[in-house]
């Protein structure tokens, strides 16, 4: 077994190197509990993205967002912004009252409604405005490591991640996360890994992150291996699947065998997750709504029937979630072939940017004061 350098985020250790990816709407407080209880405690685990105006004005969706369990160690935030002050500020508050103890930036979410105001995976273009949010962002964080988290491009005709690398470098970023995608991919076709191992000796100084089509412990070994990258960050991975951190350290660690557990086990972290959810919005109701999103991917693989899948998925109550998941045949162990690609798969998209975003990339008078959107989780 290959053996792999602890990951360091500034003064945190990461073994193994493992980072679960933020998503909106899915890696809030619950979730990354679950995540952390499969894998020991190992990893780092970031929240969903906190959009950095929402934070400075103390919206009250984000301010819950940004609520960490008293066991998660580093507490770990990322943060979207376009606007270099905002994030500037958004560091400050946070360093101030002891928000965080690792800042992430997205510069690789590729929704519409963040690339079409400049931000996310559109904003690394703009190499001026990149930096001057970097430089804020450091500048501000004190001793908190910051990190920064982007895709390789807009589309194949501009791919910023080898010039976006050497400015983060150069502002002192601490690490960096690369997707292998275009902004265009969305989360279709293959991801590039060898994007990744450019990237890594292109900035040898800073631990390089590979992201992208990791679906199983054995994906990120290999991922390690072929690139040469200093971790690796799991998204879609994990769907459903919050004991694939168990597999990662299992793997990394050469212990033990993949978790593969059958329906009754996947049945028990569903009722779980829900309830979590439920503690976290303070309302039962409200949490097992919440969980509806998460039911097809536990369940992928499974022989459980179109119209149980319905009600599944319109559960209000736990007595009720538990009820209907009693009615599955429970002994099935766990389904060949049910690793492998969840959540959204779309690529070849129109990335959606601002009038003449692409005109000039040293010229940044196209971001407006409307791009730092209110709420949080793009």
């Amino acid at each position: 077994m290959t053996a792999f350098t602890p990951l360091a985020i500034g003064p945190h250790i990461v073994q193994p190197p493992v980072v679960l990816a933020p998503m909106a709407g899915i890696t809030n407080a619950p979730f990354r509990t679950l995540c952390r209880e499969f894998s020991g405690g190992k990893g780092l685990f970031v929240s969903e993205m906190i959009t950095t105006r929402a934070l400075v004005e103390r919206n009250e969706k984000t301010m819950q967002l940004i609520r960490f369990d008293e066991t998660e160690k580093p507490r770990s935030i990322q943060l979207y912004g376009v606007d270099p002050v905002t994030v500037g500020k958004a560091v400050r508050m946070i360093v101030d009252e002891d928000l965080a103890d690792h800042i992430d930036l997205n510069f690789g979410c590729p929704v519409p409604k963040v690339t079409r105001k400049g931000g996310g995976s559109a904003l690394p273009y703009k190499r001026p405005l990149l930096r001057a949010i970097l430089n804020e962002a450091v500048g501000n964080a004190g001793d908190l490591p910051v990190t920064m988290k982007m895709r390789k491009g807009i589309d194949d005709d501009h791919i910023t991640y080898l010039d976006a690398g050497r400015i983060a470098v150069e502002e002192g970023v601490t690490a960096i996360a690369l997707h292998g995608r275009t902004a265009a991919q969305h989360y279709g076709g293959t991801a590039d890994w060898d994007a990744i191992a450019r990237l890594k000796e292109h900035v040898p100084e800073i631990p390089v992150l590979g992201n992208g089509d990791i679906w199983s412990a054995d994906d990120a070994l290999r991922m390690m291996r072929e690139t040469g990258c200093d971790g690796v960050v799991v998204g879609r991975g994990c769907l459903g699947r919050p004991w694939l951190f168990g597999d990662l350290v299992a793997g990394f660690e050469g212990t033990g065998e993949y978790a593969q557990p059958g329906l009754r086990v996947v049945a028990d972290a569903m009722v779980r997750h829900a309830r979590l959810l439920g503690e976290w919005l303070g309302d039962e109701a409200r949490g097992v709504i919440d969980f509806r999103k998460h039911v097809a991917w536990y369940l992928k693989g499974f022989a459980v029937g179109s119209e149980m899948r319905k009600k599944l998925a319109i559960t209000s109550s736990l007595d009720e979630l538990r009820a209907q998941l009693s009615e599955l045949d429970l002994d099935q162990p766990w389904p060949v072939g049910a690793d492998g690609p969840r959540g959204r798969t779309s690529g070849n998209n129109r990335v959606v940017l601002p009038d003449g975003w692409l005109k000039d990339p040293y010229d940044c008078s196209g971001v407006s004061e409307d791009a730092e959107l209110d709420t949080s989780g793009g």
